[in-house]
């Protein structure tokens, strides 16, 4: 019970179709296992609902809300919903993310460009802005956003791994500049793990065979040579969201099995 009695909104709490779980599903279940209530938002209601259909069937709280990060006005509106339904915001965890797999010559063309930094760091923002004021007038509060090991390394999408690293930039701006006012900011940067959104996108992109490629990701992890999972994340957002965290902010936590550790 680490988060008995908080509330949670996980931003992207639905999840891309798949035959494994994706991290704002596993997320959500976690926290609500630790005894949040969780607020779903997602552009995917029915994905969303989704969610909320297996919490409940665990006997634990969540609801869901549809929202385009994208859109301000959205922002406001899943914050404001939240402040009224349940009083207070205290834990906002952003999962919404997307890899464009543009062929190289496209690496810079503004289309890959605008969609890639509009949905991974643009919305990412807004989520925070609106959430914010709620958490410092209450002078408490936990961010946590994912962001990906592509920020510190080699990526082969210019637009992504700069719009990571604009997240990793973004909280520790927020970090440090709500301290004061008692709002913690974190990043996790996942590396290769075994997600819907990650095995997918990556089959279809380049019509491969799913054991094929996921041999592939387990070939580059130090650890046991084998990817992570979406549980793997959520654990350790469980872990900066709990008060067993509190001392800690503005930290970049790599969930990565070694993979960014390699240089050289």
């Amino acid at each position: 019970m680490r988060l008995k009695d908080k509330i949670v909104v996980v931003v992207g709490g639905g999840q891309t179709k798949g035959d494994t779980i994706g991290n704002g599903r596993a997320a959500a279940l976690l926290f609500a296992r630790e005894g949040a209530s969780v607020m779903l938002v997602d552009r995917d209601l029915a994905s969303a609902q989704e969610t909320q259909a297996m919490i409940e069937k665990e006997g634990n709280k969540a609801w869901s809300f549809r929202a385009d990060i994208t859109r301000e006005a959205d922002c406001r509106a899943f914050a404001q919903a939240c402040k009224d339904r349940h009083g207070r915001i205290d834990c906002l965890h952003n999962v919404v993310g997307i890899g464009i797999s543009a062929p190289a010559p496209r690496h810079f063309d503004e289309d890959v460009w605008d969609q890639t930094m509009t949905v991974n760091l643009k919305g990412m923002m807004f989520s925070c802005k609106h959430v914010l004021p709620h958490m410092r007038e209450q002078r408490a509060g936990s961010i946590v956003n994912i962001s990906s090991i592509a920020a510190v390394c080699w990526d082969s999408v210019v637009a992504y791994k700069t719009s990571k690293a604009g997240v990793n930039a973004l909280t520790h701006f927020i970090a440090m500049n709500n301290a004061d006012h008692g709002v913690r900011a974190n990043v996790i940067m996942p590396g290769k793990v075994d997600t819907p959104m990650a095995i997918e996108g990556h089959v279809q992109a380049r019509n491969i065979d799913k054991n094929a490629l996921r041999a592939e990701r387990d070939a580059h992890i130090p650890l046991n040579r084998k990817m992570g999972t979406a549980w793997d994340i959520a654990h350790a957002a469980l872990f900066l969201h709990s008060d067993e965290a509190r001392f800690i902010t503005a930290v970049v936590l790599p969930v990565d099995g070694g993979e960014s550790a390699r240089i050289g």
